[in-house]
């Protein structure tokens, strides 16, 4: 059977070469007589793999050396509430910006530990947008500024760093991280889930600048304390060790690709001609700002949505899956993160012109 074109906002695809290599090393990893996945995670083959994929990633995202990298589990939901339980020091209250659903979800997280100050949002527009930087009403007493660069169901995403002054800013980069070149010097801490363009699901990275590194609000537990995995090196308990190997694979794809700045190029002639076919069609559309377009997620609807199903049934047969939009959203959805190859983004193109053809 040959390989399909896999439009899944997450777990997402993963690139050939990976997994080709990691079926090569499955039973038996160099010479060290088994597989990753039964290595001591404190053994020096564990550890090699560890540091390798750490300081790939730290050499691919230009991390400042006063930054730890920490490779967790929980997901980013687990972050919702490790970034408030970690930030908040002797502070109160906590800025927030809302644009979908992934920002809605951890407002409402922060909520349990402090007062979270919604400073702009776009719930208005049906999150089709996102407000503008000029629009935000920071308050200066806050512990951090929360956002998410790309909301993966309603593909909206920030093409700019928002600056916000002295305070920490924070990240959830799960569905944009990698995707392009980012000054991390100018984000507090950074979180990512793994499942979209770092690996496998399992494995959530955090970049946190060191000074935010302390003891966390009172009561919080150990796991959830950056203090604690900082100071273990991501070793507290026994982390998520196939996805963090496989996730080094990855790194290691990309700088073969030519690094985070031929990514960006690549994502952006992808995402720029998957638009210009809806746009330009007649029959599709996508309700986004185009000013606040993803790269990665990319939402769109029939002129006839009675033919939804006849869409994604044929799509199917052509080899091109999981392009049904989020049930809040409906229609089609087309995640095209770094391991979706140009020519599954050119077939998806194909496909809608000649569905159109038919259906018209």
């Amino acid at each position: 059977m040959s390989r399909i074109y896999n439009f899944s906002a997450g777990p997402a695809m993963l690139p050939k070469e990976v997994l080709k290599r990691a079926a090569s090393e499955m039973e038996e990893w160099h010479g060290s007589g088994m597989s990753v996945m039964e290595m001591s995670h404190r053994g020096k083959e564990f550890m090699s793999i560890a540091e390798k994929a750490e300081t790939d990633l730290r050499e691919l995202m230009g991390i400042p050396g006063n930054y730890k990298v920490l490779f967790l589990q929980g997901g980013a939901s687990s972050q919702f509430a490790m970034v408030p339980m970690n930030l908040l020091k002797n502070k109160k209250s906590a800025d927030y910006i809302n644009t979908g659903a992934w920002s809605k979800k951890a407002i409402a997280e922060a909520g349990r530990y402090c007062d979270v100050n919604v400073v702009a949002t776009s719930e208005e527009s049906k999150f089709t947008t996102a407000p503008p930087r000029a629009e935000w009403s920071l308050n200066p007493e806050a512990a951090y500024v929360h956002y998410t660069p790309n909301e993966t169901i309603g593909g909206v995403e920030f093409h700019e760093i928002p600056d916000v002054g002295d305070i920490p800013l924070v990240a959830d980069m799960s569905s944009t991280i990698l995707s392009r070149s980012v000054d991390v010097s100018k984000y507090g801490i950074i979180y990512a889930g793994a499942q979209k363009n770092i690996g496998p699901a399992g494995l959530t990275i955090v970049i946190i600048r060191d000074d935010l590194i302390s003891d966390p609000i009172p009561g919080t537990p150990a796991m959830f304390s950056y203090q604690t995995h900082a100071k273990a090196g991501s070793m507290y308990n026994t982390p998520p060790t196939y996805s963090w190997y496989i996730a080094g694979l990855v790194f290691e794809w990309i700088k073969g690709k030519g690094g985070l700045a031929a990514m960006s190029g690549i994502n952006k002639r992808k995402a720029d001609k998957l638009y210009d076919a809806i746009d330009g069609s007649g029959f599709y559309s996508n309700p986004v700002d185009p000013e606040y377009r993803s790269w990665m997620n990319v939402p769109f609807t029939l002129a006839n949505p009675d033919l939804d199903g006849k869409f994604l049934e044929e799509a199917k047969g052509a080899g091109l899956v999981t392009l049904k939009g989020h049930r809040s959203v409906g229609g089609m959805r087309a995640s095209i993160y770094n391991p979706m190859p140009e020519e599954g983004v050119n077939a998806l193109i194909a496909f809608m012109a000649e569905f159109k053809k038919k259906n018209s």
